[in-house]
């Protein structure tokens, strides 16, 4: 699998990752490490080298299966968050921050993190700026290797960019949320931050599998948030409302090409932009790794996929986005 630069400090991570919010559970099912060992180890033989994940996951379990994966695997990039939980949204303190990165190292069973990323904190937490002060301090420290930023939005992403030792952003892009390529991501290039792409399928949409009567479990967050009602509406299918989703993926169906299938297309259409550094998308099944894994060595979309998709977005996609972006 192709490798591609993280930041500015030589790291190198395979150009599609594993993310792990969904890791063995969390999406209306119950956790199953066993379940989370067979993702990784399927992870692993795919060539994919980079994890990412976060403290709140699973509540921790999600940080402790993949401490249990590390155990004996030991050439992986592993980033993590902190900044939701407990001391979001306004306890955020020198004190609590180190103390959930100690956290963080203990259920990872690590040393140093390799990457620390802050998961969606206030923008006047950003903009007030002493929280970087504490990822430098705790990188100097070496409890963190580089720190970098989890975003909603792009004044967030260029509010971080504004940071001496940023390593990576993280953000929400995809076929349906197109913005991020106006701006903030050849800001990121200039400067040497890397772009890490969390919801590459807009939680599924993208997928080409749902329909309209598509039903989610009661513990799935594209069942209680999908109008946004517990957290940023955009972490569910982009900020899309789910019926307009469909229709709007109906729509893309038409570019994919023969050789490939829908979502494997999107994730292609995300590894064409040169910004872009790895993409996180998440598994719930070792067959979904290997599906994902398999976007790498397809050829570039043709550049009339991508002028459609773009035309697609201005027309009709973007002015169904919903909340802030």
């Amino acid at each position: 699998m192709h490798a591609r630069s993280l930041g500015h400090d030589g790291l190198t991570v395979p150009e599609i990752g594993l993310g792990c919010w969904q890791l063995g559970g969390g999406w209306g099912k119950d956790w199953n490490n066993d379940v989370a060992q067979a993702i990784l180890e399927q992870a692993y033989q795919s060539g994919l080298r980079f994890i990412d994940t976060a403290d709140v996951y699973g509540d921790g379990a999600s940080e402790r299966s993949i401490g249990q994966f590390l155990a004996n695997h030991d050439d992986l990039t592993v980033a993590t968050k902190v900044g939701r939980g407990a001391i979001y949204p306004d306890g955020y303190t020198r004190e609590s921050v180190r103390a959930a990165t100690e956290r963080s190292m203990e259920r990872l069973g690590v040393r140093q993190l390799d990457l620390t990323q802050l998961h969606c904190v206030p923008p006047a937490v950003l903009r007030e700026g002493k929280i970087f002060d504490w990822l430098r301090e705790m990188r100097d420290d070496g409890m963190i290797a580089r720190f970098g930023a989890s975003v909603e939005t792009v004044e967030e992403g260029l509010l971080c960019l504004e940071q001496e030792g940023l390593t990576s952003l993280q953000v929400i892009f995809n076929i349906f949320r197109q913005k991020p390529l106006e701006e903030l991501l050849p800001r990121a290039r200039a400067q040497g931050v890397g772009i890490i792409v969390r919801l590459p399928l807009a939680s599924g949409l993208l997928s080409g599998k749902m329909t309209r009567d598509t039903v989610f479990g009661a513990d799935d967050h594209r069942n209680f948030n999908r109008d946004g009602q517990q957290f940023n509406v955009g972490e569910t299918f982009a900020g899309i409302e789910f019926a307009t989703g469909v229709a709007l993926a109906e729509q893309v169906a038409g570019f994919v090409p023969p050789s490939m299938t829908m979502a494997q297309m999107a994730l292609r259409w995300l590894l064409d932009q040169d910004a872009v550094s790895v993409v996180i998308p998440g598994a719930s099944s070792p067959a979904q790794v290997s599906a994902n894994a398999a976007a790498a060595a397809l050829p570039p979309l043709p550049a009339e996929v991508h002028q459609g998709l773009a035309k697609l977005y201005r027309e009709h996609i973007h002015a169904a986005v919903r909340g802030p972006y």
